[in-house]
This record gives C-alpha cells, structure tokens and sequence, in this order.
C-alpha cells in the first residue's frame, strides 16, 4: 500500500527523514507535550481556507458553518478573516459571543429553536434568523407581542433536489426534518405569511442540501432551483448553504472552494440584479486543517480472521466512522513515508463492538505498541461531535502555527466528569 496522500495533510505539513511536522511543530513531540488523544490544528491551513473563501464569494457573503467546529479561538480566528459565523443553538451562540464575535456577525440556524434561543438571538441582535418552520413564525410572533424587535430572517426552503451523499446528512430532498417543502407549495405560503406579519423583516431564501457532496452539480441544480423562486420572491438576499465535501482517503479528490464558487456564479446568472448571495462552509474550511493523534495499547493478531489495533482514543472523539460509516487513513508520524502494508482494523477503547475507527486499515508492517497514530482530516465533526461515553475526558486541542503550539480547549480531567453533578446526589 503506498505511503499516506499529501492532498490528505494540512497545509504547512513537512516531512524530515520520516517525521511529520505541522505549523513548524514536530507532530510526535506535541504528544510528549501534550499527551493523547490530541487534535492538532494548522492555523495557516484554517485561516488561508478562510481568505480563499472570501476571495471567492465575496465580502461579508460567507458564513462559517460552527457546527463543523467550534471554541473561542476558532470563532475569534473565523471572524478575524471577515466570516460570519452560523450558530444552530443558544449554546454555539454563547460561545461566539464568550469569544468576542458581535452579535450582528452571527446567523442563527436550527430546525427546532425554542422560545429561550430565539428570544437569545433576538435580544442580542443577530444579523439574521433563518426561520425553519411555521411553529418558529409562531413563537416569532408571540415575542413579538411581547416587545421584542422583529428581526431579519431568511427562510430556508427545501428544494426537493437530492444529493449523493449519507441519508444522515442528505437535507434538501422533499423527505426533510429541515425548511418549508418548495414541492408543496409550504415555500409560498411561508414568504406571504412573513411578508405579511409585524414580527419579522423578511430579507431573504436560504437552502441546504446535504454535507460532504462532491459532485458540483448538485450545488448547481439546487441553485437554479433556488434562482428561480428567490426572483418569484423579489427578495435582496439568497443563501445557498454549505457542504462541499473533502477528501478523506488517499484515492478521493474534492473541489476546491474556489471551484465550488465557479460553480455557483454560473448557476445564479438568471439571479435578479443586487441580490446578495451567501453561503455557509464548515467542513471545506476545517476538515483537512487537523490530524488525530492516538497512541496504540493493543495489537491483538486473530490468525485467519484479522489483526486489531486498538488505541487510546475512539468513537468518543470521533462518531463518523460508527454514524456515517466514513472512511479514513492512517499512518505513524515517526515513519511518515514507510510503507503501509499490514492490514488491521483499528479500534477504540469503549464497551461497543462498533467503536471502530478505520474498518480495514493500512499501517507499517513494523507496527507496535507504544506507538503514536494520526488519523488526517479529521478537523470537521470530531471535536464537535464527541462525546465522554465511558467516561473517557475529551482531548485536548492544539492550535500550531509557525513553530509554536497554544492549547486552545485544555484536556478534560476526572474533575470535569463529575462538576455537573448535584451535590446532594454524593
């Protein structure tokens, strides 16, 4: 098997005599420094995502899509290089405004806001709601009654275009926990319900088909969808989304942002004159910025079924593989070039027979343990994802940049799994 993809490493990522360094940081001596599990993030490879992304869509026409990943120091980083930042809850709202970021630099998303988040984002002036449903009209209205101001809002319509990617995150098909179906006519009745009401300024449509998709056409037939009912509709503002795909494995290739761009300028010529056209990356901007660094503690060989690599980390770090199925490499940063010609399947540490990381890997033959792992790409929905099943503390997150490395979200101790509890529970 050949030695893991370049295209898969951040940007700053060189390679001395087998040794993987990042940002000017030797990947296996920030695990001496900072133990594993351990994210390390490029900040050049976020920060030029950022830029290439603004050259590309304009000013103030691109919003960060936090779930993707989220803390203080990637929202502070995200609006420094001219972003919004999409919030989809009161708590990724919180911590954009804890990190600095103006209310009116935020978007809030979200199929389900309740009362308290609307009520959260209102009084704190975000730029715009995108109003998912009738009942969020409903609870719009009701704090409207209630003296609140009416905010901006966009719609998000379901455009009925399906896309290929997992079911889980396949999200503009007419069968869709998200938007007003364009299909039933619910679109057309939701513009002239908020057209009509007191408690919101309609501003705009918005859409989103799905996440990790790969085909640029598919961006392209939502968007013509999206045109023509954004000039039904006369309104200043359309956003298309997000969820352009990265690769994951040494064999996938995906469009860069800027071709994703191209893609949609093409798709919006038909677009009435002066709309503002926004979209919403995560994954493209963050995904390939971070490797996963693990340490193996087993290497379990069944004869004439499979070897077993197990690792300190797991499904706890990272649930993609166990939800999505997703694939993804590996490799040993120490012997970054080695051929990787043993085959195993590497695993987590937790009660489940599914904590399965990489199903059928590819590693050094020379395997052992002690050894450190790093799983590349994976920056999007790691962090943001995890969890402390088992009771396993969440690992610490490294930015490195230039030849130094700043922990920004500090390694969970014991103490932090039980700060929550009531003390009358002891």
């Amino acid at each position: 098997m050949s030695v893991i993809a370049r295209h898969l490493l951040p940007d700053t990522s060189r390679v001395d005599a087998g040794r993987l360094s990042i940002g000017g940081c030797d990947v296996h001596d920030l695990t001496q420094q900072f133990g594993t599990p351990l994210f390390v993030y490029d900040e050049t490879h976020l920060r030029t995502r950022c830029r290439e992304a603004v050259a590309a869509f304009g000013a103030d026409a691109v919003v960060y899509a936090t779930k993707a990943f989220l803390c203080a120091a990637m929202a502070r980083l995200a609006h420094e290089e001219g972003l919004l930042l999409d919030v989809a809850t009161g708590g990724e709202l919180f911590v954009a405004l804890h990190a600095g970021v103006p209310a009116d630099r935020c978007v809030m998303h979200g199929n389900n806001k309740s009362t308290a988040e609307l009520r959260e984002a209102i009084t704190a002036g975000v730029r715009h709601i995108v109003v998912d449903s009738f009942d969020e009209l409903d609870r719009i209205d009701a704090l409207h009654e209630q003296g609140l101001a009416a905010p901006r809002v966009q719609l998000r319509i379901t455009p009925g275009v399906y896309v290929h990617t997992h079911e889980f995150v396949s999200t503009g098909q007419n069968d869709s926990k998200f938007g007003f179906n364009l299909v039933n006519g619910d679109a057309q009745r939701a513009v002239t319900r908020a057209r009509a009401a007191k408690s919101v300024q309609l501003v705009g449509v918005h859409c989103h088909i799905g996440s990790n998709v790969f085909d640029t056409d598919n961006f392209t037939k939502a968007a013509e969808v999206m045109v023509r009912f954004a000039n039904e509709c006369e309104l200043p503002e359309l956003t298309l989304g997000g969820g352009l795909g990265v690769a994951y494995l040494n064999n996938e290739n995906a469009p860069s942002i800027t071709q994703w761009a191209s893609a949609l300028r093409a798709a919006t010529t038909q677009l009435r004159s002066g709309v503002r056209v926004m979209v919403e990356p995560g994954r493209s901007i963050v995904a390939s910025a971070a490797v996963t660094l693990y340490e193996v503690g087993t290497i379990k060989n069944i004869p004439g079924v499979r070897t077993y690599v197990a690792v300190d980390g797991g499904m706890s770090d990272n649930p993609r593989p166990v939800l999505y199925g997703s694939g993804y490499e590996a490799f040993v940063p120490t012997r970054t070039d080695a051929d990787r010609t043993m085959e195993a399947r590497i695993v987590g540490k937790h009660c489940e027979s599914g904590d399965v990381l990489i199903a059928q890997a590819s590693l050094p033959a020379d395997l052992r343990v002690g050894d450190v792992i790093a799983t590349p790409v994976t920056g999007a929905y790691g962090h943001s994802m995890g969890s402390n099943y088992n009771k396993v503390p969440r690992p610490a997150v490294v930015f490195v940049h230039e030849g130094k490395a700043r922990v920004v979200v500090r390694r969970e101790t014991y103490d932090d799994l039980v700060r929550n509890d009531a003390t009358d529970s002891v």
